[in-house]
């Protein structure tokens, strides 16, 4: 078999002794091969290209897996100003909107051109809510259900006009009641659309959703489950008062406050301490608790043909670079969202294994490594 070594052909990169992330199981004595931020299927590489690998890298028995993909992101997510104002949370008050007679072309109005835009949150109880719903779907636009007083059977007909997603289940809505438990209630609906998935974010930092709630969401809908960060510019740069929008926010270990009051202002947890806590708390296996942060966001967005996935086709990247999951050992790898090939490093004290500030789309991992023996 010929080594295929030439200046006219890209490498071919082989990840040996590891365990690899793939249809929901952790497969043993399977490699992982990439070309060109790609990953390749090794029977077509040997028997019709007649190739093998340029260069190897011993994996030392890690795992594995898709990077991370935080769908809580400004400039990407866009969360308000179109929510309730009784369930605004750290949403300064004087910016919040409604709509008005002309719906979607307020929002037009508001955000300008929504060609970046993968995520709206609303309120479903605002009037008129239902036509910007199905205006924003038709353009392929994410609709997610947030900082809301809506009760169950308005967001089950917000579903029905076309949304998937609830933005941090349990906060900035109404609480769950056995009569009415509200927008939580989509969790286990029987009136959502047939063949409808309702995704959810959780914020699994430790702070925002007691570990009992986070193991109630996961075992009455593991499959949507969607592991978020919900960070803010201050993660990473330590205690002290530091800004967000036109807000201060205040940082005091772990947790984030609108300045000189007790409001939590979004979250300083980078995904790896998600990731880690969301296991820890629900018991889950260390698939689901990798693919809640890989897979499912990928599939929320329509992705996981080449996202959250590492089948044969997927997007991989190039570069490696270390970082924690709590006693797990992450590598990632870095690749163009959608390009499937090239990528850059973050450098920054931004957590290894997701995007955590606004940032360029080409900066979202899509691989990563966790070190099999201190699982």
């Amino acid at each position: 078999m010929r080594d295929g070594k030439g200046p006219s052909r890209a490498p071919v990169l082989q990840f040996t002794n590891c365990r690899i992330l793939r249809g929901r199981r952790l497969l043993r004595w399977e490699d992982l091969w990439v070309r060109e931020g790609r990953i390749l299927d090794p029977e077509k590489l040997f028997f019709e290209e007649r190739l093998v690998a340029d260069q190897q890298r011993d994996c030392g028995g890690c795992i594995l897996a898709p990077g991370f993909i935080d769908v809580q992101i400004n400039g990407v997510h866009l969360e308000g100003p179109f929510i309730s104002r009784e369930k605004r949370g750290a949403h300064p008050e004087a910016y919040l909107r409604s709509f008005e007679a002309n719906a979607f072309h307020d929002v037009l109005a508001t955000y300008g051109s929504l060609d970046n835009v993968r995520i709206v949150t609303l309120a479903p109880e605002l009037g008129r809510s239902h036509e910007v719903i199905r205006a924003l779907t038709a353009r392929g636009i994410c609709v997610s259900l947030g900082h809301s007083v809506a009760d169950l059977q308005v967001a089950e007909e917000a579903v029905q006009s076309g949304a998937t997603f609830i933005t941090h289940l349990f906060n900035a809505m109404l609480p769950f009641h056995h009569r009415d438990p509200g927008i939580v209630g989509l969790l286990t609906s029987d009136r959502l659309p047939p063949g409808r998935h309702i995704f959810y974010g959780m914020i699994s930092d430790g702070m925002h959703t007691n570990p009992a709630a986070l193991r109630i969401a996961h075992r009455a809908h593991p499959q949507g489950l969607v592991l978020v960060t919900d960070a803010v510019p201050a993660l990473g740069l330590g205690n002290g008062r530091h800004t967000l929008g036109q807000q201060e926010v205040e940082v005091d270990g772990l947790t984030a406050y609108v300045a000189g009051t007790k409001t939590l202002s979004g979250s300083i947890a980078p995904m790896d301490v998600c990731v880690r806590h969301f296991l820890q708390a629900t018991g889950c296996s260390v698939e689901s608790a990798l693919e809640a942060a890989s897979l499912h966001p990928a599939q929320l967005l329509g992705l996981e043909k080449l996202k959250g996935t590492l089948d044969f086709g997927a997007d991989a990247g190039q570069g490696p670079m270390w970082g924690g999951l709590g006693s797990l050992k992450i590598q990632e790898f870095l690749g163009g969202l959608g390009q499937g090939q090239g990528g850059q490093r973050v450098e920054s004290l931004l957590c290894p294994g997701s995007l955590t500030q606004p940032a360029s789309l080409g900066q979202i991992p899509l691989a990563q490594q966790a070190r099999l023996s201190d699982i």
